[in-house]
C-alpha cells in the first residue's frame, strides 16, 4: 500500500474533491443534499472550518476549505463527513451499486470511493483560480450552459458580494487550467 503525502500546513486552504463511488450520480437527490449538509454542520462544531467555494455536482463535489490557525487536518473532517452520511443516511439512499469483497473486509459501504484529492493553495491567484475551476465544474460537465443555472453552487454567494460580475462565465468557454485537479 503506497503511503500518501499530504499538506499538512496549519491554517492553510486546500481544494478537495470527493467522489461517489463507481461514481453513483446521487449527490444532488434531495435526500443526499440534506444529509451532506448536516454531516458538514455536525463536523464544524468539534472541527471548524471555513467553506470558501463549493460545488455539488451529481457523483462528486469540489470544495475550498481554510483550516483554523492551529490545525492542519483537513482529512478527519472529510473522513467525518462521509461517515455520518453514511451512518445517519445510507440506507434511506439506498444505493444499489454492489459492495465489493475488499471494501466489506474494511467495513466500508457504497457511497464514497475511499480516496480523495486535495491540493494544498500556494497563494491568491492559486486560489482563485480553484474557485474559478469550481464554479465552472458543472459548465464543464455539460450540467448547464451557465455556471449561475447551476443552483448547487457557491457562484450564486460570490456574485451577492461582488466577488464575480453576475455574467461571469455567461455565454464563455473558460481557460482554466486543470493539470492538478481532479475530476
Amino acid at each position: 500500500m503506497p503511503n500518501y503525502r499530504r499538506a499538512n500546513i496549519s491554517g492553510a486552504t486546500y481544494f478537495i474533491t470527493q467522489v461517489t463511488y463507481q461514481r453513483e450520480p446521487w449527490l444532488c437527490e434531495d435526500i443526499a443534499r440534506q444529509a451532506l449538509r448536516e454531516a458538514i454542520q455536525n463536523v464544524r462544531k468539534k472541527y471548524p472550518f471555513a467553506i470558501d467555494a463549493f460545488i455539488l455536482l451529481p457523483n462528486h463535489f469540489h470544495c475550498l476549505w481554510t483550516l483554523p490557525d492551529n490545525d492542519h487536518d483537513f482529512s478527519v473532517r472529510l473522513r467525518l463527513i462521509k461517515t455520518y452520511v453514511t451512518k445517519h443516511y445510507g440506507e434511506q439512499l439506498a444505493i444499489q451499486n454492489p459492495i465489493s469483497q475488499s471494501r466489506q473486509k474494511r467495513g466500508e459501504k457504497n457511497l464514497w470511493q475511499r480516496r480523495f484529492w486535495e491540493h494544498l493553495i500556494r497563494d491568491e491567484q492559486d486560489f482563485m483560480v480553484h474557485c474559478d475551476y469550481i464554479h465552472y465544474n458543472p459548465v464543464k460537465h455539460g450540467l448547464c450552459i451557465n455556471p449561475q443555472d447551476w443552483q448547487f453552487s457557491s457562484i450564486h454567494r460570490f456574485i451577492k458580494q461582488e466577488i464575480y460580475p453576475a455574467n461571469w462565465g455567461v455565454g464563455v468557454i473558460l481557460d482554466i487550467p486543470s493539470s492538478d485537479l481532479y475530476d
